[in-house]
């Protein structure tokens, strides 16, 4: 289906209007951050000047709001910037976005960023606002002020983000192309730039791929001691699979993750499921931001430090386990026989970066 740029200009009408004839109700960021905050969006809410600064603070305004839960994983996101770019000049009915081409984007309130609409492709009764589900519409409307609840959040929009083509036209290695570009930006501006660098440094050898998942370690837990990341990424990238928290989640212990390391597998070592007290590991290591950055091929969750390899000698496995502690109620590293989830194409063999 055709994509489809919208800068939001069929709702330029009914902003001039509201400008033209005073409105009964002009948000002000005291008002706007009293919505948001009787609404239970705590983080937004103090980041409500952001949008009365803007160009565009006479309103109307269509809010997006993820949870302050999503918003804790990313500690290196400016919250008046995700603010911003979850909010849209206009009044957006979740019934008008189900009308919208899949793929459509509209420009937010920062200049030339843009979110994607999606919807689900069987039945059209979901959205998506740039992969997170709109699992609340219609929290609040006034008629001059929306907000609708989102299950995450979008991370950093790219200068790329309102650019595009017709779908149909794009080879898939031209989209995956974009994607890493895309990606490789967002991330430098999270506080993963050397990351970033690793991904462009790999930029051919990934573009060939479907898909791709990264697990990431951020600058600071590098510059702390975490320099074995920068040697070893291609054992922290798991090929043509983009699996998100939630999928990541549903994995039973003991699957196994193909990496970009030939013969060099990640291990799920405890299920998820288990809440704060036993979240979920791989190589006993806990992910502690999921899906920080992630587009249509690529997700990337954060890491507080590089997986070990579990084909070390049994020392090397069992210092691992003492640095991340016992949280699985187990006494060695031992593991279970594994269910392998193989790649969909053959890697070549690189090392290092």
């Amino acid at each position: 289906m055709e994509n489809v740029v919208l800068k939001v200009a069929i709702f330029m009408a009914s902003f001039f209007v509201a400008s033209a004839f005073p409105s009964p109700f002009s948000p002000t960021a005291p008002i706007l951050g009293s919505i948001l905050r009787s609404l239970g969006f705590r983080e937004l809410s103090v980041a409500a000047y952001s949008l009365t600064d803007s160009p565009w603070g006479g309103g109307p305004y269509t809010i997006f709001a993820p949870t302050d839960a999503s918003l804790s994983v990313c500690g290196s996101c400016s919250v008046s910037r995700i603010l911003q770019e979850h909010t849209l000049p206009g009044i957006f009915s979740v019934n008008y976005l189900r009308t919208l081409a899949f793929g459509t984007k509209l420009e937010t309130m920062v200049p030339g960023r843009c979110i994607t609409i999606t919807s689900d492709l069987l039945n059209g009764t979901k959205v998506f606002l740039g992969g997170a589900e709109i699992d609340r519409p219609n929290l609040f409307n006034n008629g001059f002020v929306v907000v609708h609840g989102l299950s995450g959040f979008v991370s950093h929009l790219s200068p790329f983000s309102c650019i595009l083509g017709p779908a149909q036209a794009v080879p898939a290695f031209s989209v995956m192309r974009l994607m890493l570009r895309d990606a490789s930006m967002r991330l430098r501006i999270s506080g993963y730039s050397v990351l970033a660098l690793a991904l462009r440094v790999k930029y051919a050898e990934l573009a060939g791929l479907q898909n791709v998942t990264v697990f990431g370690v951020d600058d600071a837990a590098i510059f702390a001691g975490g320099q074995a990341y920068v040697r070893d990424v291609r054992f922290h990238i798991v090929p043509n699979r983009l699996l998100m928290a939630s999928d990541l989640e549903e994995m039973p212990a003991a699957t196994v993750l193909p990496t970009l390391e030939r013969n060099q597998t990640l291990v799920v070592t405890t299920a998820g499921g288990g809440g704060v007290l036993e979240p979920m590991r791989i190589n006993h290591v806990r992910i502690t931001s999921p899906n920080v950055v992630h587009n249509l091929k690529i997700v990337v969750h954060g890491l507080s430090k590089p997986f070990p390899h579990l084909n070390d000698p049994p020392v090397a496995q069992a210092s691992s386990c003492e640095i991340e502690g016992s949280m699985d109620g187990y006494e060695s590293c031992a593991l279970a026989p594994t269910l392998e989830i193989k790649s969909t194409a053959e890697i070549d063999d690189h090392h290092g970066l």
